[in-house]
């Protein structure tokens, strides 16, 4: 067996660690009934499973090996050599929508999204409820909205500083019509050197539904922030960090009557 550093951060593999109970009884970590070791293995990222817990004892692996572990996938957090280890993580990726055998829910993607892994993804996770990319250069608008179009159920949608066109996130809007919650979070002010009310349109006339929406580096108007307000009746939380003073002081202008009329909590920060 490989040495216990490379595997886990505790000096030995926690299969070889007994606990001491107070009437001096001790419990090994790999007897625990797979409910509980269940529970605490899925507080680890999906890398972590896959290199390290599931390699502790065989009993461990069982539980790694259930559907029920990948509900949710976790592939934020790959550490400072991400880039080299790209392609491994891709596989890893595919290898845990594998493991889920269609109950995949929920799942969090930053830096190795492609438009590949993604219609991977949806022709194998029709009950998706949530899916979350950041910083996945590599994504299309084209490939994305491919993607989301196979995932109907879709609540909670985040894409943050990926492609993604004004175009695109109306057939988003279109195809996911239980969508209640979106983070749209762009580049700021060297992508849209110019007022734009495109975004805030295709959300207006396709995500009525709404109750939380975050738009960061966003270039709307007050005719945009209008048209969002008027279309989206169910609308509870927004949030805007906007490069626009005219949206600041549109906030400011409308605070009382948001909060009266139309119950909508918001946070508006101007960036510089």
């Amino acid at each position: 067996m490989a040495s216990s550093s490379s595997l886990w951060p505790f000096p030995t593999p926690p299969s070889l660690t007994p606990v001491m109970k107070e009437d001096g009884e001790c419990i090994n970590w790999a007897e625990l009934p797979s409910e509980l070791t269940s529970s605490i293995l899925r507080r680890l990222s999906s890398i972590d499973i896959l290199e390290n817990a599931q390699k502790v004892c065989t009993s461990w692996r069982g539980v790694c090996k259930d559907p029920a572990m990948w509900r949710k996938i976790d592939m934020h957090n790959l550490g400072k050599f991400f880039y080299k280890d790209r392609h491994k993580h891709v596989a890893m990726c595919r290898h845990a929508v594998d493991r889920s055998l269609g109950g995949l829910v929920e799942i969090d993607i930053c830096y190795i999204g492609t438009d590949s892994l993604l219609n991977y993804i949806a022709d194998r996770s029709s009950n998706l409820r949530s899916l979350r990319l950041a910083m996945c250069s590599t994504v299309t608008s084209e490939g994305l909205t491919e993607a989301i179009a196979k995932l109907p159920l879709l609540e909670d949608l985040e894409v943050s500083y990926c492609s993604l066109s004004a175009e695109s996130l109306k057939v988003v809007g279109q195809s996911c019509l239980n969508l209640k919650t979106l983070k749209l979070n762009r580049e700021g002010v060297n992508h849209f050197p110019y007022e734009s009310d495109d975004d805030a349109l295709a959300i207006a006339e396709t995500m009525s539904r709404l109750r939380h929406l975050q738009l960061f580096g966003n270039k709307l108007t007050d005719a945009g922030l209008s048209a969002i307000l008027d279309n989206c009746p169910d609308l509870f939380a927004l949030a805007l960090a906007t490069t626009s003073v005219m949206v600041l002081n549109c906030f400011v202008f409308k605070d009382k009557w948001l909060h009266k009329e139309r119950n909508v909590h918001y946070l508006a920060t101007r960036v510089l």
